[in-house]
C-alpha cells in the first residue's frame, strides 16, 4: 500500500486515533509516574535505560491498537514487532527522552504514526498520519498527509503550524542529540564542535520526536541528529514535513539511522551541506 492508496477520509481517521492514543498514554506516564522511576532493564549499554512505564505505555498503546485496528501491523521499541495484512504499520514509542523521564525533567513524549512500506527499510516506508503528546506542556502535535500539521490541547482548538524561513546558516537555532555508546558520542561530539561556530546556537533537549516538531512549530529553526530509530522519528517526520520543512539523510539519501537531518525548506540543503561534510 502507497499513501495515495488511503481512502478518502481515513487519513483523518487515522490522525485522530493517533491523537486519542498519544494523549491516553502521556497521561499514563504522567498520571501514574511514581516518585521514583526505577530502571527495568538497559539496552544498548548501561546509560540507555528502559523504564517500567515505557513497557506499561506500549503495551496500552499495544492493547488499544489491536482492539482498534486488527489488520494493521505494529512497531514498537520495546516489544516485538507484529505483521499485519492491511499494508499499514502502526510505528510507536511510549517515552522518547526516557532518560529526562527518569530525572524528572520536561522533554519527553509519546510518538504514534502509521505509515504504509516497511518502517524498518530507509526510504522504502512514508507516514500517514502521526500524533506527539508533550504531555507535560498539554500539547499535542499532529498530522495527517496532505492534510497540514497542528498543535492542540485537549480543550483548545488546533494552530496551524509552519516552519521557519531561515536561509542563513548563521542565524539557525539548531537542535540535535546524542547517542548512549561511547563511541557514538566522541564522534558527535567532535561534529557538534566544528558546528557550533557557524551556527546562531545549539540547543539539546533529549527528545528527537519533539526537537521535529519545534522545527515545525519555528521554536527551532533546524535539527540534526545520528543514530535514530523508526520510532524516533516517524512521528515528528510527517508533523514537520505537512508544516513546510524538509527531512533527509546525508547526502540527500532518506532519513536513516546513519542521519536526519531537519529544517525549513530554504536551510535544509545549507544544514545538509553544514553536516554532510562533517561526516
Amino acid at each position: 500500500m502507497t499513501r495515495s492508496q488511503i481512502r478518502s477520509g481515513e487519513g483523518a481517521e487515522l490522525e485522530e486515533l493517533a491523537v486519542e492514543l498519544a494523549r491516553e498514554a502521556g497521561r499514563l506516564i504522567v498520571e501514574e509516574r511514581p516518585d521514583r522511576v526505577t530502571v527495568a532493564e538497559t539496552k544498548s549499554s548501561a546509560t540507555d535505560v528502559v523504564t517500567v512505564m515505557d513497557q506499561r505505555a506500549e503495551r496500552l498503546l499495544r492493547d488499544r491498537l489491536a482492539a482498534a485496528r486488527p489488520d494493521d501491523g505494529i512497531l514498537g521499541e520495546e516489544g516485538e514487532s507484529t505483521s499485519g495484512s492491511s499494508g499499514l504499520t502502526w510505528v510507536v514509542d511510549p517515552i522518547d527522552g526516557t532518560v529526562n523521564y527518569l530525572y524528572g525533567l520536561a522533554a519527553f513524549a509519546v510518538s504514534v504514526a502509521v505509515v504504509t512500506g516497511d518502517p524498518t527499510t530507509p526510504g522504502a516506508w512514508e507516514p500517514v498520519a502521526a500524533a506527539v503528546d508533550h504531555p507535560v506542556a498539554g500539547e499535542t502535535f499532529h498530522a495527517r498527509a496532505g492534510g497540514g500539521s497542528f498543535v492542540s490541547s485537549a480543550a483548545g482548538s488546533p494552530v496551524g503550524l509552519r516552519a521557519n524561513h531561515v536561509d542563513r546558516l548563521d542565524r539557525a537555532l539548531i537542535g540535535t542529540g546524542f547517542g548512549y555508546r561511547a563511541e557514538d558520542r566522541r564522534r558527535q561530539g567532535a561534529v557538534v564542535a566544528d558546528l557550533l561556530p557557524h551556527v546562531r546556537d545549539i540547543r539539546r533537549a533529549g527528545s528527537a520526536a519533539l526537537d521535529l516538531c519545534h522545527v515545525a512549530a519555528g521554536r527551532l529553526d533546524g535539527y540534526y541528529e545520528s543514530g535514530l530509530n523508526p520510532w524516533d522519528l516517524a512521528g515528528g517526520q510527517l508533523v514537520l514535513t505537512e508544516a513546510g520543512g524538509r527531512v533527509s539523510g546525508l547526502h540527500g539519501a532518506p532519513p536513516s539511522r546513519d542521519m536526519v537531518i531537519a529544517a525549513g525548506p530554504a536551510l535544509h540543503p545549507l544544514l545538509r551541506d553544514a553536516v554532510d561534510t562533517r561526516h
